[in-house]
């Protein structure tokens, strides 16, 4: 019904995944697979309510209605069986922006804020631009998958983190975390009285059948010891709207989240963020299930060309989203040589895997959330280049 394959020139529209390609890599000619936002149209019915608004042509302070967040409780019942309460659920204008908020509301100066790496590389520089510690527990990898090192994660913890920041399902290994894992998580910071951030915006792109689980649904006690970031950004490709759901049970934690909110004014919101996040909520659930059996086809193909067409180059299936955590270790070059392959002769923009932390030497992210063509078309030059 929809169609995916259809290719969208983006340039020329102030976007950063096109438009930035010469500031970023040096050059215009890279075929850009990088920025986490898609290369698809936004669902019909976020596109028609844009227009609508627009032809109504007054666009003067707004706030999310109520029958906005009621489609968002509606969404999340439903899908995650997660009950919530329109008095527990705030805003932000986008994830990005509620981290630093939450941080500056939650914690001190100094206190020391727990991230597991490889890992997205503002929960680095966002924790340390606002005066906190970064400690970071690494993930471990074997044959069958990504874990949590339980040793190490809790021995961080036991030496007084005050925040843990959960990426749930985690950008960019592309790890959909079983709901075991999550309360033996949860289960700890609460017993080291650390807080959780836990940022789910890539909860409603589970592939292959995996099934994400709110952090703050495995439990009463580690539900009130949770704030919970979700947004349609990235389901709905909307990104640019600047728009989130922040979800605390604890009157407390919600409390302190919101005044930080509010005296930084980011409470009003875009207009158009309103209108498009009450229309995807509500009618946009069609769209997205043939989108995750598109993203499905983008990641078997991968996987068989890269197994057929380019030795030395590996990566795990991910569980969800629709990024790859490519691994060059096995091509005999160094990291330094893999960007500047990929840049210069491959000409392929993908996210360097360092700024995801030291465990990302020799890796790359590419962004597959774009027509199949083109993911044909990037991985062919790497192909080639190698």
């Amino acid at each position: 019904m929809y169609n995916f394959d259809t290719i969208i020139d983006r340039r020329g529209t102030s976007c950063f995944k096109y438009d930035a390609r010469k500031e970023v890599f040096g050059r215009d000619d890279i075929l850009p697979m990088w920025v986490a936002d898609m290369d698809f149209q936004s669902p019909p019915c976020v596109r028609e309510a844009a227009m609508k608004l627009s032809q109504h042509g007054v666009f003067g302070y707004t706030f999310r209605s109520l029958e906005s967040v009621d489609y968002f409780i509606d969404w999340v019942d439903k899908r995650y069986n997660w009950k919530i309460t329109r008095e527990q659920i705030t805003s932000s204008p986008g994830i990005v922006a509620a981290l630093p908020i939450a941080i500056r509301a939650l914690t001190s100066p100094s206190d020391v804020i727990l991230i597991q790496t490889p890992v997205y590389p503002p929960f680095h520089t966002i924790v340390k631009e606002n005066g906190r510690t970064l400690v970071c527990s690494n993930l471990i990898k074997d044959e069958r998958g990504w874990s949590v090192n339980w040793e190490d994660f809790e021995e961080r913890l036991k030496q007084g983190a005050k925040m843990f920041i959960l990426c749930n399902s985690h950008n960019p290994i592309g790890k959909v975390w079983k709901r075991d894992e999550l309360k033996k998580m949860g289960e700890l910071c609460c017993k080291y009285n650390t807080i959780i951030f836990s940022d789910e915006i890539h909860s409603d792109l589970a592939l292959f059948d995996n099934q994400h689980t709110v952090m703050a649904s495995v439990s009463e006690e580690v539900a009130k010891n949770t704030i919970t970031a979700m947004a349609p950004s990235k389901t709905f490709n909307i990104a640019g709207m600047l728009n989130s759901l922040i979800i605390a049970e604890s009157k407390d934690l919600f409390n302190k989240f919101n005044k930080e909110l509010t005296s930084l004014h980011l409470d009003l919101g875009n207009i158009f963020a309103h209108i498009t996040m009450e229309a995807a909520y509500k009618d946009g659930g069609p769209w997205l299930e043939e989108l995750k059996i598109y993203l499905e086809k983008n990641v078997e193909f991968a996987m068989e060309f890269v197994k057929r067409e380019i030795p030395g180059l590996t990566f795990m299936k991910p569980e969800g989203s629709f990024l790859l955590w490519l691994n060059f270790s096995q091509t005999g070059m160094s990291h330094k040589e893999i960007k500047e392959l990929l840049v210069n002769k491959a000409k392929v923009g993908l996210n360097d895997g360092l700024t995801f932390g030291e465990q990302g030497e020799f890796h790359f992210r590419m962004n597959i959330g774009t027509p199949l063509s083109v993911v044909k078309e990037g991985l062919e030059r790497i192909s080639k280049s190698l």
